[in-house]
């Protein structure tokens, strides 16, 4: 019958016991037992016991009438004298009085094929294939197990076994080595909250186990009732904590060792198997033998295991044979054998005598009272020439805690020796990576010796990027790896399927998630499952890249565009609900694009570290970052004339893999993916609810913008004019974001500070005159226009520079694009031009056509940011002084008496500064509609202009009028208020007002927490004081000013004393009749409680002029202290919006304004024009070009990480580390200097030996009348021997 089917077990209960039988009938006639069939008497026992250790009545009538067969026998033999029969004893197993779920059993033969015990353990038990084994050997009877070795195995064997799916194979036996491994397992079980259940297997001599005959059962039992004594003198009873046994049967009854020759081929069988379900994995399952104490028996038994290549842990300090072969490693390791001989080889057989000597030595060390020494002796030798397979273990060097570490190292050293192929070491390495010990792999597996292909390391790729271990993910990109084989979008999507669910990403997905299935299935939401597979959608249960794209474009806003748009093909799909319909017919379909691989997968990756506030992890792929960008499959080659492949003129770095082909373009950017996982994280921190992941999150973002800061000081420090065009191009990785569109979204004010970006900023504000030139030639210039010819302003000659530069050899590549600023207006006007021309001209054109002389300086003046500025606030000066004569001599009535011509002068002002707002958030080129109107509701100074404007219309529509004429008026004069305000926003790029104009902001802050606290003293006096003095006072308007008004004069000194103290004589005229004070008339003062009033006063005027004030003052000198040391800072960050608005406004101020309204309308709309002045914040670069800038940032990347590692090791902590590796390395140095002592003195003792034995010949042969010297012999120098001992 073939026992590997299927599992067939039957069901545990009690109402099916037949059917069990039935299905594990087969078990009988496969699996046997063994019997005594001769009696052999046991000398010691007066013919009542036989040698199998069973009793004479036990014996049937056959073994006991052989009479001449059992007088011939000295020796009881159990392949000789006994004989197998069907077993009788297998099944289910219930420990009575326990808890416990039931456990597997099977009596079977010392001789059973370990194929055959495999199968029935893993197809008819239901247990799990293990993924590695470690079998415990020794530490058997009743003698007491050490406390050290207690603990190695409750905190070391058990976490290893748990962290990797192992089985625990002891004897299963309730006494020493095999109890303790059952109760750690039992705690472990008890307190860990892991689904991984450790599988432990006892292997046990059938004769040895107490109450052995509750298991007989012919048929099987199902269940076996099993009662455990806690205390038996005679035999151990099984442990409670096994979930198998295997009882084996050698015939013998009461004897130890009988399972030692099966255990080991079951152990050898294992080790050839394949780990995964039915052996489908890809490699061997490792088995370590782990040696406790042990008696001297246990030799043959790792003899055998280490004949089949199965490695040994040995605890050296347990006891034991433990001790003796750790003795033997440690010492006896270290003599030096000779294997040079004489002719006839006696160098050799001296050699191994001694070895043999001391190995007997040993033996009789540990075992003094061992009469079969020769037959240890052997065995010893044979174990200390397999040493490469033991691994040594000392409780003084190695605390419990790294024993796992231990296991590896000793089963990676032994697969490394057994093994030259790579697959044998991937189950190591996942245990490495398990273990998160990247040391230990990197020297035993990635040390050289192995090459480790793509297939090996993918999945372990895959444990490392989910459980967050970096050094693992560097280890492998840097031994194989390939990430663009790697990273698909399936594979990316399995990566956000693998998050927790605590996690603020993982909740924003699930919501985005829900809004998908809503749309594409109304009805259909169920609740997201983290283990369904997401390679194929049924339900919707699975993130898609598209609910990937929604978060991306809820935490980066409209800085740059959709994510993951292009495999979803959603790129000329605007609408969102057309959106989500197309993604659920696509993730309904075949979904053909996981199976692609990642466009960006540096990008990718480090987005999703970010998401997750990996730090180690981000910062990996930051560093790691290369722009490799996917094409797609290769295309046919074009043949020439000559039948060769033609190479195109512009052709890029191409590399091939598996039929498809990749473009280098030089490096991701790294300015930029910084800046972006600052505005990340610092969107995220804001959502995020919790404390210490907020301010991790915040740290996070901190050094990414440290990061972005520091690469770029490097690019400046290196060349300005790339630096400018870095921070100005788009990026096709980041969906055409810029570096400085990124620094405003995440609010990275130290980028801002950098004197870099000023510069840029200060170069686009100033266009192409000097920065040196002076305000009031400007003014002048600006009201005489004709000066822009002449001398009176600075340009910068572009021209003539052009005429010095020497055109570039047709050899040598142009870097012209590099060697100069193109920020001004006319540097980018053919900035398009210059990029469609072809990649393969050797100079690259980026000079626009020369214009005329008139034509080119007047586009120089006014073009530039800085005269639309000086224009706009000469203009708006002009415009209040406009609005003043207005409201205070030219306000006439309403019509047709009014409005005066200065008036509708004024109206058309402010029509012209509407028309100007809407151009703004309407009709502003290269950034969308939805951008600009977000950013219109963010800016405050905006929402200032919008106050201004609505109430200058209320106004305007009030006067016209006359019976609302008067509102009219007073609305005017708050807007003109409102208006004069708007200076502040103004004068902000001011370098000397704008960081003051910040500090006088955050002192307002302050103020709002000083009016609560003052409106709360305020309300309390003023009601009290109003009431005490006036016993009734209907009237409203006396009671505001008397409640709040006066109170809040109070403050400043303004205090009637003659109205509140009723000492002073008051000359104002009061009644004290209702109907008067109800008609008007001043009450008067209430005298009862004056004194009250008085008191009252005294104690508002303290707290408020001395408490309250005081705090205020205190409150601000804090803010100013704090503000002051990054005033400059927060001003050069808000200096960039002021120069951007400026830059994109007409050259013309208002109300001059409309005709240049006018022209862009003509431009833009009728002639079709596109603007140029977008390319200053956003330009595009292709090509040559692109390449060539992403490759010095690269650089300038890797000089800036250079600069910070060699700053970093240059610090204390990291010095102090360095010392401790040295000194170790000098601990280690000093034991080989120690083995190196050793040896030289054995060297010497043989020396001394040849010197005697020379001595000898040479007085042997000068006594000898045979032979002649011709000189005399030599002497011997004592200074050469002082020098050697010097020298040692």
């Amino acid at each position: 019958m073939n026992i590997s089917d299927p599992d067939r077990r039957g069901k545990r209960s009690g109402s099916t016991p037949r059917r069990t039988e039935k299905e594990q009938g087969w078990i009988p006639k496969i699996i046997r037992k063994r019997v005594c069939t001769t009696f052999v008497e046991d000398s010691f026992s007066n013919g009542q016991l036989c040698q199998c250790g069973e009793r004479r009545e036990s014996h049937d009538s056959v073994a006991l009438g052989d009479h001449f067969s059992t007088a011939m026998v000295c020796h009881w033999e159990s392949a000789q004298h006994s004989s197998d029969s069907p077993t009788d004893a297998f099944g289910e197993l219930d420990f009575a009085g326990t808890s416990k779920k039931h456990s597997y059993f099977l009596r079977l033969s010392c001789d059973t094929p370990p194929p055959i015990v495999y199968t029935l353990m893993t197809a008819h038990w239901g247990l799990k294939s293990p993924n590695l084994v470690v079998s415990v050997v020794g530490g058997e009877g009743k003698s007491k197990v050490k406390t050290w070795v207690r603990e190695v195995l409750r905190q070391g064997l058990v976490n290893a076994s748990q962290s990797t799916g192992a089985w625990i194979v002891t004897s299963g036996l309730r006494e020493g080595v095999s109890r303790c491994v059952g109760e750690a397992v039992r705690d472990h079980a008890a307190a860990a909250s892991s689904s991984i259940k450790i599988v432990t297997v006892g292997i046990a001599p059938w004769g040895m186990v107490h109450n052995r005959q509750q298991l007989v059962n012919p048929q099987g039992s199902f269940q076996a009732k099993y009662f455990v004594q806690n205390t038996s003198r005679d035999l151990p009873c099984l442990d409670t904590n096994y979930q198998a046994f295997l009882l084996v049967d050698d015939g013998t009854v009461g004897r130890r060792g009988g399972e030692a020759g099966f255990r080991a081929r079951l152990e050898n069988h294992i080790s050839i198997q394949r780990t995964g379900i039915c052996g489908s994995g890809s490699i061997d399952i490792p088995v370590l033998c782990l040696l406790v104490s042990g008696e001297p028996t246990i030799l043959e038994r790792m003899e055998i295991s280490l004949k089949n290549s199965l490695p040994w842990l040995v605890l050296v300090g347990s006891g034991g044979v433990a001790d003796l072969v750790g003795d033997l490693l440690e010492n006896v390791s270290s003599v030096p054998v000779m294997l040079a001989g004489g002719p006839d080889g006696e160098g050799e057989a001296v050699s191994s005598g001694d070895l043999r000597e001391r190995v007997a030595q040993k033996v009789k060390k540990h075992f003094p009272s061992e009469k079969d020494n020769e037959k240890l002796i052997e065995m010893a030798l044979s174990v200390y020439h397999n040493r490469d397979l033991v691994s040594i273990y000392h409780k003084e060097q190695e605390g419990t805690e790294d024993f796992h570490t231990v296991l590896l190292r000793a089963l990676v050293r032994a697969n490394k020796k057994n093994s030259s192929s790579v697959s044998p070491y991937t189950e190591e390495l996942k245990l490495a990576v398990a273990w998160n010990r990247v040391d230990i792999a990197r020297s035993e597996l990635f040390n050289g010796s192995i090459h480790w292909s793509y297939e090996d390391l993918k999945d372990p790729m895959t444990d490392a990027l989910v459980n967050n271990k970096p050094e693992f993910v560097r280890l492998f990109t840097e031994n194989g790896l390939n990430i663009m084989d790697y990273l698909s979008y399936k594979r990316l999507e399995d990566l956000y399927c693998s998050l927790s669910e605590n996690t603020l990403i993982y909740s924003m997905l699930q919501r985005r998630l829900a809004d998908r299935q809503n749309i594409t299935s109304p009805g259909s939401y169920q609740p997201f499952t983290a283990t369904a597979s997401p390679a194929k959608e049924q339900g919707g249960n699975n993130f898609s890249l598209f609910e990937v794209s929604r978060v991306l474009e809820d935490l980066l806003g409209d800085v740059c565009q959709p994510f993951y748009y292009s495999p979803l093909k959603l790129e000329n799909i605007r609408s969102k609900r057309r959106a989500l319909k197309k993604v659920g017919k696509t993730l309904k379909a075949d979904c053909s694009y996981r199976e692609k691989r990642c466009q960006y997968p540096w990008a990718s990756l480090f987005i999703w570290a970010v998401l997750q506030n990996y730090s180690e992890m981000a910062i990996f792929f930051w560093e790691m970052a290369v722009f490799i960008h996917y094409l797609g499959e290769v295309p046919p080659a074009r043949t020439g004339e000559t039948g060769h492949p033609q190479k195109a003129a512009s052709s890029r770095p191409v590399f091939p893999w598996s039929g498809e082909y990749f473009t280098l373009r030089a490096a991701e950017e790294s300015v930029l993916s910084a800046l972006s996982g600052c505005k990340l994280l610092r969107e995220l921190s804001k959502l995020d609810s919790e404390t210490e992941s907020k301010l991790s999150m915040k740290e996070l973002a901190q050094k990414f913008e440290n990061l972005a800061h520091g690469v770029f000081s490097n690019c400046y420090q290196s060349d300005e004019s790339r630096s400018f065009t870095l921070l100005t191009t788009k990026s096709p990785v980041w969906r055409g974001a810029t570096c400085l569109q990124m620094a405003i979204g995440a609010d990275a004010r130290l980028f801002f500070s950098h004197d870099g970006v000023q510069s840029l900023l200060s170069q686009i504000w100033w266009g192409d005159m000097e920065r040196s030139t002076e305000v009031w030639k400007l003014v002048l210039t600006f009201f005489i226009p004709p000066l822009c010819y002449t001398k009176l302003i600075s340009f910068r000659e572009i021209e003539a520079d052009e005429e010095k530069t020497e055109p570039s050899s047709p050899g040598k590549e142009s870097d012209g694009y590099y060697g100069q600023t193109i920020f001004s207006f006319s540097e980018i006007k053919n900035l398009d031009a210059d990029e469609q021309a072809d990649e393969s001209s050797i100079i690259v054109s980026d000079r626009p056509q020369r214009l005329p002389f008139l034509v080119s300086r007047w586009r120089k003046f006014w073009y530039a940011p800085v005269t639309s500025f000086l224009g706009n606030v000469l203009m708006y000066f002009l415009f209040l002084l406009l609005f003043a004569y207005v409201l205070l001599i030219d306000f006439k009535q309403p019509p047709p008496d009014g409005p005066a011509i200065s008036e509708y002068v004024l109206y058309f002002w402010v029509f012209t500064i509407v028309c100007e707002e809407i151009r703004k958030t309407f009709f502003l080129g290269g950034v969308t509609l939805t951008l600009h109107r977000r950013h219109y509701a963010q800016d405050l100074w905006i929402k200032w202009d919008l106050i201004a404007i609505c109430l200058f219309l209320i106004g305007l529509c009030c006067r016209m009028f006359q019976t609302s004429y008067e509102a009219g008026r007073t609305f005017l004069c708050v807007d003109y208020m409102v208006f004069t305000l708007r200076l502040i926003h103004i004068f902000a790029i001011h370098k000397q007002l704008g960081p003051k104009i910040i500090i006088v902001g955050k002192m307002i802050k302050d103020v709002f927490f000083f009016l609560f606290f003052l409106a709360v003293w305020l309300m309390a006096y003023g009601v009290a004081n109003q009431a005490l003095l006036y016993s009734y006072d209907p009237n409203p308007d006396r009671i505001f000013r008397r409640v709040f008004y006066r109170p809040y004069l109070h403050i400043y000194g303004q205090v009637p004393v003659e109205e509140i103290d009723a000492g002073v004589k008051w000359s104002e005229p009061c009644t004290e009749n209702l109907t008067e004070i109800e008609a008007g008339a001043e009450p008067c003062r209430a005298t009862y409680s004056n004194w009250l009033v008085v008191i009252l006063l005294v104690i508002y005027l303290l707290v408020t002029n001395i408490l309250l004030v005081n705090l205020l003052i205190a409150m601000f000198s804090n803010t100013f202290s704090k503000v002051q040391e990054n005033s400059d800072t927060y001003w050069k960050f808000q200096r960039y919006n002021l120069i951007v608005e400026y830059h994109s406004r007409p050259s013309l101020a208002p109300p001059f304004i409309i005709v240049s309204h006018l022209h862009l309308f003509i431009k833009r709309y009728i002639r079709k024009v596109s603007s140029t002045k977008i390319h200053l914040f956003a330009a595009e670069l292709e090509g040559k070009l692109a390449r060539r800038l992403m490759t010095w940032e690269h650089v300038q990347k890797e000089n800036f990480i250079s600069h910070e590692s060699k700053k970093q090791r240059a610090q204390d902590s990291e010095r102090i580390k360095r010392m401790s590796a040295k000194v170790d390395g000098i601990i280690k140095q000093m034991a080989e200097l120690r083995d190196v002592d050793c040896r030289l003195r054995v060297l010497e003792s043989q020396m001394e030996f040849c010197s005697s034995a020379m001595q000898w010949m040479m007085e042997t042969l000068t006594q000898s009348s045979g032979v002649k010297a011709s000189r005399p012999p030599p002497t011997f120098k004592e200074t050469s021997t002082s020098f050697v001992s010097k020298s040692f």
